[in-house]
């Protein structure tokens, strides 16, 4: 027994250490994007590579700005619009297959699973001859809802099994108070969901913030251009400009990392929601 307990903490610290080793490795690159955002450009070709910046410079922040800012707005303005879009849809669509006995909802949840699985390619090609018929095309609306095509469905597997847990006889309460279909979800059952739903908005913001196979297939103006094209365009055009080029990725990263280190708690409970009950 006492052998046991010896080995317990010395056990404890190796998977301490290789944890860590594991973190190190994966936040690395952060890191390193981070130090080139902070050196002039001669300085990141000189070798040995220098692991901190002997005379640091924010000069790659100010053309990531003047280049990149309108981008940052664009890609702000249609993330934030996808999570509406993404919830006001998903929410209500889980309640439903989550509480009403609809005569094709397994249907309905085996087709939601199969739309995440189309490449995202398929989706692109096929919005755009679609956009160009409509008059979507370079339109902040048109990326909101090209992009709610995964968030969507993914929002509503997600939102389901949360709901799912909801006690009937809280929603049977609401009904003998006289409460509709409709103000029960929106005054009982969205307020008892709120870790699933920031979940879901969390999950639906990132999946916008990171789009880029829709923005580069869907705009062409670089009035309407995201971030991630921004950026892309930005590297043709600044080959040479590496400072610069950390620096816009920097920035690009800020907004999705706040976030997640903001709503991290909401995201271990709402993940976790539902999956104990079947």
């Amino acid at each position: 027994m006492s052998a046991l307990n010896s080995t317990a903490p010395a056990r404890r610290w190796g998977l301490t250490l290789l944890a860590l080793l594991i973190v190190g490795v994966l936040l690395f690159p952060l890191y390193w994007m981070f130090n080139a955002s902070l050196q002039p450009s001669h300085e990141l070709l000189s070798i040995p590579p220098r692991w901190f910046p002997d005379h640091p410079t924010l000069d790659g922040y100010r053309a990531a700005f003047d280049s990149q800012g309108r981008h940052l707005v664009i890609s702000l303005f249609v993330a934030c619009g996808n999570v509406v879009i993404t919830l006001a849809l998903a929410a209500p669509l889980a309640w439903a297959l989550a509480r009403f006995r609809l005569r094709y909802a397994a249907l309905l949840l085996f087709v939601l699973l199969i739309v995440q699985m189309l490449p995202g390619i398929v989706k692109a090609n096929s919005l755009f001859e679609l956009y160009s018929e409509i008059g979507l095309l370079n339109n902040t609306i048109g990326l909101m809802l090209a992009q709610s095509t995964l968030s969507v469905p993914f929002a509503a597997v997600l939102l389901r099994a949360q709901l799912r847990e909801i006690p009937a006889e809280v929603v049977e309460a609401a009904a003998l108070d006289g409460a509709g279909a409709w103000r029960t979800f929106l005054r009982i059952v969205v307020p008892m969901s709120r870790n699933s739903l920031i979940t879901a908005g969390l999950f639906a913001f990132l999946f916008s913030w990171a789009d880029f196979l829709f923005a580069v297939t869907l705009t062409s103006r670089d009035a309407i251009t995201p971030v991630t094209v921004g950026i892309y365009r930005f590297v043709g055009a600044n080959a040479t400009d590496w400072n610069a080029l950390m620096a816009s990725a920097v920035l690009a990263s800020v907004p999705a990392a706040v976030l997640l280190v903001v709503a991290q708690r909401y995201i271990s409970v709402g993940l976790t929601g539902g999956s104990v009950k079947d």
